[in-house]
């Protein structure tokens, strides 16, 4: 560790010429980086980048805020050159120096540094533009959604909740932040008002099938007016426990492993994030437009969206059915 934390102390300056001491003393003081930490919304971010800069800050012997002013390209790259050689994948790889990069460029807007030493650094390539999510076959979407009985009123919320995610593309979380009162009419129109990642708000058209679905639900379970309460709630015989709660991300799971066991769907990573796959793949493949589908699923960024484009891999456009003999 003193071997790295000299490395940090005794690194020459980004620019190549030190600072002048009036030019140091304009500098505001460096805030803790858990002022940056709270910035970042998403919970699961929060803790993915907590942990990838306290591997940098212990590679590099950081034990004080102000540390992070001496901190040069050549760290980072001795950093990229350590997760290389733990043969980390690179969308792991990619994702620490984002993490990095992204505390120092709030650290330049707060002129606590003077520049962002992660900028130029190599990141590794994407290998495939396909992701590594599973879309299932239409065939086998409809068998999901038919798959609870519907004479019960678990069978109603399932079937409720399978229709919304393969209709609407959902995220796992996103379904189970939802309320009775993001049921919503807009121009006429039933929508879902739907809680996005980083708190952002989308609003997506609500397909007839699954509004009928919901319906049914919503009579069966007797919350309809309930409008500030969750949309989709556990099933169980305490009442007063389930009145309110949402159903979890972990009950959204087992709840799709178990009728994915009863249909035989045996695929790879299957999962509710593989629903969000299969919508986005099926309105692709249907001709809708790539950049309505970025922001009907949330996409931040276009190529998130064109990983779920799978277009020119269906299997029936294979050569291997152009065969005959």
């Amino acid at each position: 560790m003193s071997n790295t934390r000299n490395l940090v102390i005794g690194a020459e300056p980004r620019s190549g010429t030190s600072l002048t001491a009036a030019q140091f003393h304009q500098l505001a003081d460096v805030p803790p980086a858990l002022t940056w930490f709270a910035n970042i919304d998403n919970p699961q971010t929060r803790r993915a980048y907590q942990a990838d800069l306290g591997e940098f800050m212990a590679l590099m012997g950081i034990e004080q805020p102000e540390q992070f002013r001496v901190v040069t390209r050549a760290h980072v790259l001795a950093w990229r050159r350590d997760l290389e050689l733990r043969a980390l994948s690179g969308a792991t790889i990619r994702r620490k120096l984002a993490a990095l990069s992204s505390l120092f460029e709030y650290l330049c807007e707060a002129n606590a540094v003077t520049g962002n030493p992660v900028k130029g650094v190599k990141r590794p390539k994407m290998v495939s533009q396909e992701g590594k999510t599973p879309a299932i076959g239409d065939h086998q979407a409809r068998s999901l959604i038919n798959a609870p009985d519907a004479g019960t009123g678990k069978g109603r919320r399932d079937r409720a909740i399978l229709s919304t995610l393969l209709y609407h593309g959902l995220r796992r979380a996103e379904l189970c932040a939802l309320a009775v009162g993001d049921l919503q009419e807009r121009r006429g129109v039933k929508h879902l008002r739907i809680h996005g990642k980083g708190g952002k708000l989308r609003y997506v058209p609500l397909h007839p099938a699954t509004a009928e679905h919901i319906a049914d639900y919503l009579v069966a379970a007797g919350h309809g007016d309930d409008k500030a309460g969750a949309l989709f709630r556990p099933v169980s015989g305490n009442t007063r426990r389930t009145e309110h709660t949402a159903i979890t991300a972990d009950g959204v799971y087992k709840m799709l492993a178990g009728y994915a066991a009863s249909l035989k769907i045996d695929v790879a990573g299957f999962g509710p994030h593989a629903l969000r796959a299969t919508a986005a793949t099926n309105a692709l493949d249907h001709d809708a437009d790539i950049a309505k589908v970025q922001e009907w699923l949330g996409h931040a960024n276009i190529a998130t969206t064109r990983i779920y484009d799978r277009r020119k891999m269906r299997p029936e456009d294979s050569p291997t059915f152009k065969v005959a003999y």
